[in-house]
């Protein structure tokens, strides 16, 4: 087993304990989202289920931004992590937090994933007259540090309606749950959420009111733009979370998506994508959203590569196709790319940590280009 599973006391304590059924460990360990989140509430569900049905006890770490949510699964202090496509989908592809020398491409996997009749996007306060995400230009969203994910995809649903960053004032934050306190105190005017976290459920109830501010799907030039920044991001019905009182159309992504590192023992991953799908009748209804992480809502090509041992899963259960096979092995070949880039560049980079970003922003577009991937980022 590679080391990085195993290292750190905490870590190493864990997997020594007795085993459990279904080849699960007596003690699991994931890390999630903020407590209060949707992301932390579903994990929390999961984990009374495991404890019910098998006596498995699943610890929850919860990390305010992307950082604080990988590095204790690549440190080995964690199993898995119940996290955004931050800590997924840009750590594979090494930009923003992930292009810093002590990152780089990681190697992530995914496992499984909720993609319930929730959506994500940008709820505005109701009392400042947004109805679309044009009507933002110059309200004030926060820039939360550390979390590459929540500001690029803020800044990807106002690319939808022709706005950037310099459109609207950004104030900053040091992790999420903040700016939904930010949003309900009068100080932001709008925050990224999940419509089914407990924090859309403050503003919601918040004496400011609210708005989610839809995508719609007819406008093709929007859609473009938004694909070429979000090609994570699909065309959604929202029919679920705090103040949705009627289906409207939205853009959304998996989350959480459950991910481990390659290195992961398959026979562990087999056994935790199995024990979900087995336990998803015992925590469909235990939180907001839980409901999408029945197997048949699970987006099985998408934008991440699954772990050997979740493939082996699926395979099992009829639902792994060719198709599905040759998108990951095409998105195995991306980050065998860009991880081949990276050892290249970072032995001869400079030190200094801007001119070392610069140069890796140049590598990177460079290599995928010129293999044909779209690179996605240029900068950033």
């Amino acid at each position: 087993m590679h080391p990085r599973v195993f290292a750190g006391a905490f870590g190493a304590a864990l997997l020594a304990t007795p085993a459990a059924a279904e080849g699960l460990p007596a003690v699991l360990a994931w890390s999630a989202y903020d407590v209060g989140s949707a992301g932390y509430s579903q994990a929390v569900g999961i984990g009374a289920a495991l404890k019910n049905r098998s006596g498995v006890t699943l610890r929850v770490l919860p990390g305010k931004n992307d950082v604080s949510r990988l590095a204790p699964l690549r440190d080995g202090k964690v199993h898995f992590s119940a996290t955004g496509f931050g800590s997924g989908y840009l750590s594979i592809e090494g930009v923003f937090n992930f292009g810093e020398r002590d990152w780089g491409p990681q190697p992530v996997r995914l496992v499984a994933m909720s993609n319930g009749e929730d959506c994500a996007g940008i709820i505005v306060a109701g009392d400042i007259g947004v109805r679309t995400y044009a009507d933002l230009k110059g309200k004030r969203l926060p820039w939360v540090k550390g979390a590459p994910a929540l500001n690029y995809v803020m800044s990807s649903y106002l690319r939808f309606a022709g706005l950037d960053l310099k459109d609207v004032t950004l104030v900053e934050f040091g992790g999420y749950g903040a700016t939904m306190d930010a949003v309900v105190a009068g100080q932001l005017d709008g925050a990224l959420t999940n419509s089914s976290s407990g924090f859309a459920t403050k503003i919601a109830a918040g004496p400011r009111g609210h708005i989610y501010p839809p995508v719609p799907h007819d406008d093709a030039e929007g859609w473009k733009r938004l694909n070429e920044v979000a090609p994570f991001l699909v065309k959604h019905i929202c029919r679920e979370g705090a103040g949705v009182t009627e289906p409207f159309e939205s853009a959304s992504y998996p989350y959480p998506v459950l991910i481990a590192y390659d290195s992961q023992d398959p026979q562990l991953v087999h056994a935790m994508t199995k024990a979900i799908f087995d336990l998803y009748p015992d925590f469909k209804d235990a939180a907001p959203g839980a409901r999408g992480w029945a197997l048949d809502r699970q987006v099985l090509n998408w934008v991440m590569p699954f772990h050997e041992g979740a493939i082996r899963y699926y395979r099992e259960a009829g639902r792994w196709t060719a198709e599905m096979q040759e998108n990951n092995d095409r998105l195995l070949e991306r980050e065998r790319l860009l991880r081949t880039a990276w050892e290249g560049y970072k032995a001869g980079a400079p030190q200094d940590a801007a001119a070392f970003a610069k140069g890796w922003m140049e590598r990177r577009h460079t290599v995928l280009q010129e293999a044909g991937f779209n690179p996605v980022w240029r900068d950033w």
